[in-house]
């Protein structure tokens, strides 16, 4: 196999997306529909991978990182003139380019890697992406010669009323052999209504070189789409959703209701898990097997543990044990980590601790900054008081303790193994093992004060 290289463009504007946000970094499925597109070409095997940035170029830098070198574009001159900012990199290499576009964040790594297998066994110069549309419009036409070989592309504004006609779409994906790209690309020129030196220029000199010009066509025109607004965002959005959430089920997961269940691309979801409706998960989760999600529960980049359910709640950067009952109504906040056979329950809010197994915080409470050990139980209404303005401290409840309602646990503090802590309970020092501790003012009864207080 020889060397593989991919150029990447994303430096348009994006006007029509009407907003501030740099066109390829608008999210589908809650990732940039450019590094939809980099995720993509990391999967299949490639020497290197070249960004073509113009404005707002920092902030794609900052998205990407190392996963891609960037050239800029000053001027937006057309795809042609994009392509040969890239040429300092890759002018003196032998192999093939992929050109893809940065908002096109369906395509997917399978359809990249026949694009190049079919180019390379062919010995083609150029092969196009093509596909089939039913509304063509807006995209440059395939025009074939009467053998059915490609002889040119037509740009939409450039086509006569019989090319309009065309269904068969350029996608705005090719693969070159690298020399003859930048051979060609200094000989491309701008005379076409919209003066700007086009890509598909490139074919043209290829052919009349009698070089092989050949095309790929994708049998899913959907992967194809490139997002220029907010409506085809919105059905990027959608498309994607709809394959994720087909694969899922196809490996065996149940998904109650697929519209209503959006679940990103890193998600993995093990067997026999079921989604009921309104769920959001995304980020890199991992869901085992037998766990239940939903319904209306946001997930981000937690581990669930096997026959775990979670009901009407949030869960953040956190581990989530095996046969754990989280909600209705919970909060699982970053860096909590929760043992098997946990409850956590209505009203409960976790920040940035552990709970050990078998222990149970069953509702209206808040747990931050604590250490919980194995067995506890923790009554309605208790609080971990760990913020005094300035500093947060760790509030620690060892093994088999019982916590009363409505008790704040003023961090810095220890509750010992086996210790109680009354009801009502302002607990300030540290509790040994076994000890019941009781920290609220003696109750005083003023008979026949409420008469004369109404």
């Amino acid at each position: 196999m020889s060397n593989r290289f991919a150029v990447v463009l994303a430096a348009g504007k994006g006007t029509r997306m009407k907003s501030e946000l740099y066109k390829v970094l608008h999210p589908v499925l809650g990732k940039p529909m450019v590094q939809h597109v980099i995720d993509q070409l990391n999967a299949i095997q490639l020497s290197s991978i070249t960004t073509v940035v113009g404005h707002g170029a920092e902030k794609v830098q900052e998205q990407l990182g190392d996963e891609s070198a960037f050239v800029v574009q000053g001027e937006q001159l057309g795809t042609g003139h994009a392509v040969l900012q890239a040429k300092p990199y890759l002018k003196d290499k032998q192999g093939t380019t992929i050109v893809v576009c940065g908002d096109t964040p369906l395509l997917t790594a399978d359809t990249i890697q026949s694009v190049l297998d079919y180019h390379e066994k062919e010995e083609a110069k150029v092969t196009l992406l093509t596909a089939h549309a039913h509304e063509p419009t807006g995209y440059g036409r395939i025009i074939r010669d009467d053998a059915g070989q490609v002889e040119r592309i037509v740009e939409e504004k450039d086509a006569t009323t019989q090319e309009k006609g065309v269904q068969e779409i350029n996608t705005g994906t090719y693969a070159f052999d690298n020399q003859l790209l930048f051979e060609a690309l200094d000989q491309i020129s701008n005379d076409n209504a919209q003066g700007e030196y086009y890509l598909p220029d490139v074919i043209e000199i290829a052919q009349q070189k009698q070089e092989k010009v050949l095309a790929y066509q994708t049998m899913d025109f959907r992967e194809t789409v490139g997002v220029n607004d907010r409506v085809a965002l919105s059905q990027a959005e959608a498309f994607m959703k709809e394959r994720i959430n087909e694969q899922h089920m196809r490996n065996g997961v149940t998904i109650v209701d697929p519209n209503q269940t959006y679940i990103t691309p890193d998600v993995a979801i093990e067997q026999d898990v079921t989604i009921y409706p309104g769920c959001y998960i995304q980020g890199n989760t991992t869901i085992r097997n037998g766990a239940q999600i939903g319904p209306n529960t946001e997930i981000n980049d937690c581990e669930i543990g096997q026959h775990t359910i979670i009901r009407h709640s949030v869960a953040t950067s956190s581990e989530i044990g095996k046969r754990v009952q989280v909600g209705p109504f919970a909060h699982i906040r970053p860096e909590a980590s929760v043992g098997n056979d946990v409850k956590v329950g209505n009203f409960v809010e976790i920040k940035k601790s552990s709970i050990e197994d078998e222990s149970k915080v069953p509702h209206l409470s808040y747990i931050g900054d604590a250490q919980i050990g194995r067995g506890v139980n923790i009554g309605c209404g208790t609080i971990t008081v760990n913020y005094d303005g300035k500093n947060k401290f760790k509030t620690k409840i060892e093994d088999d303790a019982f916590i009363g309602c409505n008790a704040n646990l003023i961090a810095p503090v220890t509750v010992g193994e086996g210790a109680l802590v009354a009801a009502g309970s302002t607990i300030n020092q540290d509790v040994p093992s076994d000890a019941l501790s009781i920290g609220r003012a003696k109750q005083v009864n003023k008979e026949e004060y409420a008469k004369k207080y109404k």
